[in-house]
């Protein structure tokens, strides 16, 4: 039997009843119920899953507890990018390394009133984990966390906060260091990443599908769940272009791509945001590019059916052999907003003489590549 005393109060527990001076470093869930109010609920493990980490997750793991180690008040870090692309499993590491160090970690994935308070209470250093913040807490109920996140009460914490949509997330958390001193945007894998990992994840015997689902990775997003399905499919032996039909990978939603026409000084021409399909292989296609000061210079003509991949230069393009290259030949210069007028001679000049420098010049590779967006780094 165990007699637990607060104030004038006793009660009775069994002798499984423990007490600690502080929270053992493992993982917990924070729950609620109108009968006991906020309490931990412990979680078994927090392993990977995976055998092999990809990217530089642990070296920013360490980074952020060494900053933590080094840091007098809260410690902010805002995780965020689509869905599926190492946002879960890069806050599983660092939580594992955490529980290492002797902190534990706390899941917040619901929103209740009171949560500020509960944490607030919690007076010891402890990673407290926001599980898809963007949806999970309101404008509101964001705003009510900012003095939590401010460090302003006792026991320093290391806040992370998962974010599938930055447009999402609270005005007064975006840009702002003092709170959050960390963002870390997650991208779709690359050309690269994506061979690696199948390289990893196939017997040697399929590694010849390998290139098929690189090309693939250009024309769609594929995430790490992709991967990890299409790896599946291909290691029991079925070709890619079978697997892929019957696959949860739809093509479904609007596509953007940006194509480019480098010449080997260097310089380049470049159409972006383009809407094509690029599943239809009898498709003839032309796109107009135009140079880095928006001047439409020349065009090129091409079919679907002849994008490959260069493994040279490690992208998705068409061969040169199989363009063709059409430079402007009026006399103005044609802008993507505007025309010039045509008895303007001091255009008709630039254009002529636009015209002519990259017509002299030899073309290296032209690529195309699906639009990623832009990365909010600087």
């Amino acid at each position: 039997m165990k007699v637990i005393s607060q104030g004038n109060d006793y009660s009775i527990h069994s002798d499984l009843m423990q007490t600690h001076n502080s929270l053992p470093p493992d993982i917990y869930f924070i729950r609620y119920s109108l009968e006991k109010g906020y309490y931990l609920l412990k979680r078994s493990d927090i392993d990977t899953n995976e055998s092999k980490i990809y990217g530089v997750h642990h070296q920013k793991c360490d980074k952020i507890l060494s900053a933590f180690e080094l840091f007098n008040r809260n410690l902010g870090v805002i995780l965020s990018g689509d869905k599926g692309i190492g946002k879960s499993l890069f806050a599983r590491l660092l939580s594992s390394k955490a529980i290492k160090k002797g902190m534990p970690v706390l899941i917040v994935d619901h929103c209740t009133s009171g949560l500020g308070d509960f944490i607030e209470s919690i007076d010891q250093e402890c990673v407290v984990l926001f599980d898809e913040f963007d949806k999970t807490f309101n404008d509101d109920s964001q705003n009510e966390l900012l003095s939590l996140l401010d460090g302003l009460t006792a026991g320093k914490k290391l806040f992370l906060v998962t974010c599938n949509s930055l447009s999402k997330l609270s005005e007064f958390m975006v840009n702002r260091p003092g709170r959050f001193h960390y963002h870390l945007r997650f991208e779709y894998p690359g050309a690269m990443e994506v061979r690696e990992y199948l390289e990893d994840k196939l017997p040697q015997q399929y590694h010849n599908e390998i290139k098929e689902v690189v090309i693939f990775s250009r024309k769609v997003k594929l995430n790490y769940d992709c991967l990890r399905a299409i790896a599946f499919e291909l290691s029991t032996g079925l070709p890619f272009q079978e697997a892929i039909k019957d696959l949860n990978i739809l093509n479904v939603g609007s596509k953007s791509y940006n194509a480019t026409l480098m010449y080997e000084d260097g310089t380049f021409l470049l159409a972006d945001d383009l809407n094509i399909n690029l599943f239809d292989k009898n498709k003839q296609e032309t796109i107009w590019l135009s140079d880095e000061n928006e001047h439409c210079i020349a065009a090129v003509s091409f079919s679907i059916g002849d994008l490959d991949w260069d493994d040279r230069a490690q992208v998705l393009g068409v061969p040169l052999e199989k363009i063709k290259i059409t430079y402007q030949d009026s006399g103005f210069c044609r802008s993507r907003y505007h025309l010039f007028a045509d008895d303007d001679e001091e255009d008709k000049e630039t254009t002529l003489k636009l015209l002519d420098e990259y017509a002299k010049r030899i073309p290296a590779v032209f690529t195309i590549e699906h639009t990623y967006g832009s990365n909010p780094h600087y």
